[in-house]
This record gives C-alpha cells, structure tokens and sequence, in this order.
C-alpha cells in the first residue's frame, strides 16, 4: 500500500532520530545476565496491563492436538466454529491476531497445532500498540520463534471422528548456525464428521397459505490440510536482528447429504427429496519482515512489513425430486472469494527514566476483497444480471499512536495510550460505486497497583475506547435470495434473502475494567473483574419488505444497519493452581492435583428492542467452565501419568433479534477429558476424548408478527464423541 505523506513523515523522523547520538552511544562496556524464563503466571503478574500469557510450558503441559483444546481451558473464553470469543461477546469483537497481524477469513484454531505456536497472548480490551478493533479484547497468536539451540520435535496422532479414523502429524525443526538460526514447523491434518439434522419449519408458503414442513437430513463431511510457518532470524549485532516469516495454510473440504421434506400442511416445495455434494478449499500465505535495533541507553526501533493473500473456492450440486419422484431441480452453485492485503508497521521506544518509557509508532493496512458467485437453477441463471458479476469492498487504514509506561512508584504503575485510526471503505459492483471515512480516536488509560509490598496482589482499573469495523462480507451489495422460494412470489418473513450494506459504519464503543488478582506463592491465582461497555452504531441484521431488482415479486429482506446504542456489563471469577493452596488448610488432597474454574456473568441491552431478552447477539446470560489434572507418576511409582478433564457449561437463553423475531438456544456442555502419559522425558502418549456429552445444537427462531400467523424454525444438529490418540517425541 502506498505511504501517505503523514506515514512518510514518521519512518524518517525515526530513521533520524535512530541515527542520532540522541537515541544512543556506543557502550563502552556490556553485561549480560542469564536467567531462568519466567512463569506464565510471573509475567501476568509484571504486565502493566491485564494480560494472560500462554507460554511454550503451558503449551506444552497437556499435550493438546489443536490451539483451540487449549483455549478451551482458559477462563472467558468461548469458541463457537474454531473462532475464539472473549467476555461472552459474539463474533468480530475479539481481534484475533497472527503474529499482531489480523487473521484472515476462514482462519481456524482447530486446524493449528500448538508445537506451531510460541505463545498465546490475550488482552481483555484493547491496547494503543495494536488495533482497536478489539471491544472485548485481543488473542495475538505469536509462531514458533527461531531456536537457540538444536531443535528436533514430532508428533502423530490417531483420531476417530464420526464413522471413520483420522490421521494427524506435525513437527519442528530448528537450529542455530552462528548469526543464523531457523525453525520450520509443519502441520498435516484430517478431520471427519457426520450429522443428523432436522428442521422443523412453520411459515406462509408462496402462495401466501399456512405452511408446515419437516426436513429431516444427514450430513457427511470431511476434509485435510496442512500449514506451515518457516522463520529465519539474523543476529547482525548484539542489538541489531533481521527476521522473515512465511505462514502458509490450505485445507479442502467435502460435503455430501440428503433431506427428504414431509409436508405437513400447504403447499409443497418445488422439490421434497434433495442430494447434494459439496466440495471446495481454503488456502492462505503470510510473508512478514521485521528488524529489530536496540541502542545502549534503552532505545529501541522496531519496523515490520508484511503481505497476504488468501483465497476460497467451492461448488455445491442439489438434485432434488418432486412428490411424484419426477426429477424437478438441479442447482449448481459456485462461489470464488479472494482477499489481499498488506500492512507497514514502525515503533520507536525509549526510556525517559529508571521506570519510564515512551513509545511512538504507525501502523497501516490495506484489504481488499473480490466475490464472484453464480447459481444456475434448471438450467438458467437464479439471479440475472448479478451471477458472475465481481462485487467488491476495500478497506484502507491508517493509524498513529503514543505510549506512556509509567511506574509512578513502588506500588503504582499506569499505561496511558492515544491511538488514531482513519478508515476508508470503498464498495464497488454493477458499476456502483460507494465511498465511507470515518475517523476514531481511542485513548486507552491502564492502571496497576500493588495491593502489597511484594506486590502479589493487584488492583487493576483501565478505561478505553475501541471500535468494531464492518466486515468485508457485509458490506458486498451482491443478494443472496433463499433458493426454497420461486423469485417471482414474496418468501416468508421468517425466511428471508439476505443483502449486505456498503453504507455500514464502524461500531464505537466506551468501556471500563476493573479487576483484582491475588498471586498465591506456589503459582496459583485468584481473580475477580468487571467490565462495562458502551457501544453507538450497533450493527444488526434488520428484516424490511421491499421491491427489488432481483425478484418480480416484493421480497423479505434481511440487511445489516447500525441500529442503535447498546450496553454491556460483565462480572468475571477466576480460580486456578494447586488444590493444597486454593483449599481450606488441613484439607485432605492428593499430592499433584491441580484446580481451575471460572464463572461469567453477563449482562446487555440493545434500545429499541423490546426487553427482557434484548441482549446483544449471541451474549449468553453466563457461563462456567471447570477442571482439574492430576499427577499420579508419585503415586504409582512409574512414569509421570497425568490424568484431567474439562467441562464447559452455558444456560439456556433467547435474544430478541426484532422487534419481532427471537432467537433460543438450549444449554450446552462440553466434557473433554485426556490422559498423559510421560513415557521417557522427551517421549509422551496422549489419550483424549473431545464431547462426551454427545452435545448437539438445537436452536429456535420465533417470529410473532402484529397481526398473522406466527412463523417458526427449529433446526436441530446432533453431536458426536471424538477420540484420539497421539504420540509425541522430542529429539
């Protein structure tokens, strides 16, 4: 992307500020001091913001095949489709990072291991040095950094999903060769699936009648992939380094079912007994750059560059037959989406004092996305004048930011940050045109303090601004009509075509963190937070009857607009570390037994949406998730055996979506459970079980309109126990 003149302005004022005696001197002497890293929980605890750091040990510990088994464990976290969520909140208010870049789209944790993965960091609410795009907070994903010495590790794994086994196997391999050093991490892996669904649907048919229809189903899918993530690093000097890393992924996919419809009461469909096969990929590659120089005095400069394409490819074929058994439908639909971007990045540190650094720095992205989609139905095209057609949305930004880390004295510390970001956004298909430019400005405000002269205990308090972007997708003004209604009659409300809005506006939102964290002496914590946020511009999806060009009839249409203000308020417990020390004093345990729990409690309101249940989207009222890992090498006298299990718990809720239409779920619960088996010191055998619940999804939509029959859709998705075995060795 091309550098305004503002950007150009900063990288040579660094560069000359780096030149300059100002920012250093040659040392006349240097001292180096080797240690022991720190603990996970000792650099939580030193962070001048609330941060968690998931680190190589941990990673490690129990022997997980995905990032995703490790997310799981940790407290306010929720996955939903491989896409991590913080604090409850649904999709697009977590920045999830590579490397403190943005992940693109169809990027999955369940498709990356954790011996691909330095270190997982999260931050619950955002920070001046990365996006601000981050209401609920941010996951930075940091890759496998380049050894400092030898570095020989594999794994394979034997699954079972579903109806047939799995195969996985990922490694890493590293060395140091003087200033040189690398690490090649590669990843192979399979998944497999199957599904019984059922709908259950009750609406207006075409004809304007009551209509009922079951649709039971099965759904087979099954796919492979690999990623990999190569890095090099120079050491050109004691404070001088070049770094370079690729990151690629690609994984295909297949699809392959059946729904036979019962007709309960009105009109049939135009076909009641559907096949269909499905098969596509998705595939990325990553390249950054990044030197690092440091001066004598402290200083530091850091800039960084880097690219990203990423693509997807699918088609889908339907044959459907009519209730006579006649051949009535066949639908081949076919979608290419293709994504690019670039990003150039500087930060610019340096101490002001014994406890006290300055930090300046830049950062700007460009995306761009290109959609070209097509279904012909029975032979022509569903949607004339619009399938093959290229829609497209680019999002330019750019960002300035200043960082202050201050400790005040010996028991306070605070973090002030303003970060400006200016966002262009331009839509473009059927040779319309749209721009959008917005401006945000978000001071971040971060502030620590030593409960006790030790400083184990904290009391944490931060107050920001952060803003939630549009998405690419949403902002495509390409129709996607239900394909179950002819275009030439009006589909039902509850079912309607969906169309996105080139005229969408970021989400701005306000919040304040408060959080109190005891830091016991052999590792454990205990932590109690709250969080309040308030959002302006709130996207959601709203249903509008309306003429269209892609229909002769009046069609229901569901679009994405900034509706309105909303609010959310949270309560977060968090408990975990060695069960002598988190129980009562002379409580019988035994020796190696490890507690964690958390407890979430949530609570939204979005106006103009009739009350109790008009939370935001996909916001559960609360949720739990409890543990523990027990070593039992002591008392079996053998090799370490390590024995734990996870369950993860959500209640039943609705939220209104409409004033009209609701949403319900039902409770769900996740039991994962893992035996580890330390064979040899560098020799490890893992036996998991993922879902032994069996837990499906089942949810309802409710449309209860003013006047006219009230329309509903249960669909229901069953679930299965997945088992795996895996081996690990180190060399």
């Amino acid at each position: 992307m091309r550098a305004t003149s503002g950007m150009r302005a900063l990288l040579l004022t660094a560069i000359a500020l780096a030149a300059g005696g100002a920012w250093g001197q040659a040392a006349e002497q240097r001292i180096e001091i080797s240690a022991q890293p720190a603990s996970d929980t000792e650099l939580r605890r030193r962070d001048p913001v609330a941060r968690t750091v998931v680190g190589r040990e941990t990673l490690d510990q129990y022997g997980d095949i995905a990032v995703s088994d490790v997310l799981k464990r940790l407290p306010g976290v929720s996955l939903q489709g491989g896409s991590p969520r913080l604090r409850g909140l649904g999709a697009g208010y977590t920045l999830l990072l590579v490397n403190g870049e943005p992940a693109p789209p169809g990027f999955s944790l369940d498709n990356l291991s954790p011996g691909q993965v330095e270190r997982i960091e999260i931050t619950r609410g955002p920070s001046a040095e990365h996006s601000a795009q981050a209401v609920a907070g941010t996951i930075n994903l940091v890759l496998r950094e380049a050894p400092r010495s030898r570095q020989r590790e594999a794994r394979a794994s034997l699954g079972w999903q579903a109806v047939r086994p799995t195969l996985s196997a990922n490694g890493s391999w590293g060395d140091r060769d003087g200033a040189l050093s690398y690490t090649v991490p590669l990843a192979l892996y399979q998944w497999r699936g199957q599904a019984e669904t059922l709908s259950q649907r009750q609406s207006l048919g075409s004809d304007g009648l009551p209509q009922r229809l079951d649709v039971p189903g099965q759904d087979d899918f099954w796919g492979e992939g690999f990623n990999a993530g190569p890095r090099l690093s120079w050491k050109r000097g004691p404070d001088d380094t070049l770094e370079g890393q690729l990151f690629a992924q690609r994984h295909q996919y297949n699809n392959r079912g059946r729904f036979v419809t019962s007709v309960l009461e009105g009109l049939p469909p135009l076909s009641v007994d559907d096949r269909f096969v499905s098969s596509g990929f998705w595939q990325m590659l990553r390249a950054n750059g990044q030197w690092r120089h440091a001066w004598a005095d402290g200083a530091k400069l850091d800039l960084k560059a880097g690219a990203q394409v990423s693509s997807s490819r699918y088609r889908t074929l339907t044959d459907g037959l009519d209730g006579a058994g006649q051949p009535s439908l066949a639908r081949d639909a076919s979608s290419h989406n293709l994504e690019r971007s670039q990003t150039l990045a500087g930060k610019l540190s340096r101490p002001l004092g014994e406890a006290h650094t300055l930090m300046l720095g830049w950062d700007a992205e460009q995306r761009w996305r290109h959609e070209q989609r097509s279904v012909v139905e029975n032979g022509a095209q569903q949607l004339a004048g619009y399938d093959g057609q290229p829609f497209e949305a680019e999002l330019r930004r750019v960002a300035l930011y200043a960082q202050d880390d201050w400790e005040l004295g010996p028991r306070w510390s605070t973090s002030l940050g303003l970060r400006a970001e200016r966002i262009h956004i331009r839509s473009a298909g059927l040779d319309a045109v749209l721009h959008h430019r917005s401006q945000v400005l978000t001071p971040i405000w971060h502030l620590s303090h030593k409960l006790d002269a030790g400083g184990r205990n904290l009391l944490r308090a931060s107050l920001t601004r952060s803003y939630k972007a549009p998405e690419l997708g949403q902002l495509m003004a390409r129709p996607s009509p239900n394909t179950a209604v002819p275009l030439d009659a009006t589909n039902p409300e509850i079912s309607p075509d969906r169309l996105g809005n080139p005229a969408l506006r970021p989400e701005l939102a306000t919040g304040l963190d408060l959080a109190l964290e005891w830091y016991l002496p052999n590792g454990g914590v205990l932590s109690i937070g709250g969080f309040h946020r308030r959002i302006s511009g709130l996207i959601r999806n709203q249903v509008t009857l309306m003429a269209v060009p892609w229909a002769t009839a009046p069609r229901w249409v569901s679009q994405p607009v900034n509706l309105a203000h909303a609010r959310s308020t949270g309560l977060e417990l968090e408990l975990k570390g060695r069960a002598d020390e988190l129980l009562p004093a002379g409580t019988a345990v035994p020796a190696g037994l490890s507690l964690r729990a958390s407890l979430a409690l949530y609570r939204s309101t979005v106006d103009g949406l009739p009350a109790p249940d008009n939370r935001l989207e996909q916001q559960q009222p609360w949720s739990a998730t409890a543990g523990f890992d027990q070593v039992l090498g002591a008392v079996l006298g053998g090799p370490p055996l390590t024995l734990g299990a996870s369950l993860a718990w959500t209640p039943a809720y609705r939220t209104q979506q409409t004033v009209d239409q609701s949403l319900s779920s039902v409770p769900a619960r996740q039991l994962d459970a893992y035996a580890l088996w330390a064979i040899k010191p560098q020799t490890s055998l893992r036996l998991a079980a993922n879902n032994l619940l069996a837990q499906g999804s089942d949810t309802l939509t409710d449309l209860r309109p003013d006047a006219g029959l009230p329309q509903t859709t249960r669909n229901t998705r069953s679930g299965r126990r997945a088992f795996s075995a895996s081996l690990s060795v180190k060399f």
